[in-house]
């Protein structure tokens, strides 16, 4: 595997982990988010990945080469309609339906900061191959000094 395929493969971790961050921070931002433009209450939002594509002859080049890995990419981003929404009751709120109670979205701070911890750590971690990649290439070019 090339010192730059290294760096590209890290560098598609880091920019995954940072929408999933953003992700996070929208589910965290809009915890008590009863309604949204369209009138409905705000679904928890999650990110989907996948190993990214290649064509045919970089998949036939990367085998002969011994590489493994293209690195990652997000493939969609999906709401949670699995989780159930919180209702609490508070008839004085201007949401609240018939029987008083309020409609809040299936965000659960706990899961989100756990979440926001581990994408934290995995773009540590990508940062910290990238710069060993990074060191690897400048050792290189000293060899001729």
């Amino acid at each position: 595997m090339s010192t730059m395929n290294g760096m590209n493969i890290s560098a598609s971790g880091m920019t995954a982990q940072r929408l999933r961050m953003d992700i996070i921070s929208q589910n965290i931002a809009n915890v008590n988010t009863t309604r949204d433009e369209h009138g409905n209450v705000y679904k928890r939002k999650a990110v989907v990945f996948a190993e990214k594509n290649v064509t045919p002859f970089g998949e036939v080049l990367m085998k002969t080469a011994g590489n493994v890995g293209n690195g990652v990419k997000v493939t969609r981003i999906v709401q949670d309609n699995h989780a159930d929404m919180r209702k609490v009751y508070d008839p004085s709120h201007p949401d609240a339906d018939d029987d008083g109670y309020v409609t809040y979205p299936n965000v659960n701070t706990v899961q989100e900061m756990t979440d926001l911890i581990d994408a934290t750590r995995s773009y540590e971690a990508n940062v910290t191959a990238f710069n060993a990649a990074k060191n690897i290439a400048l050792k290189g070019l000293e060899i001729g000094k």
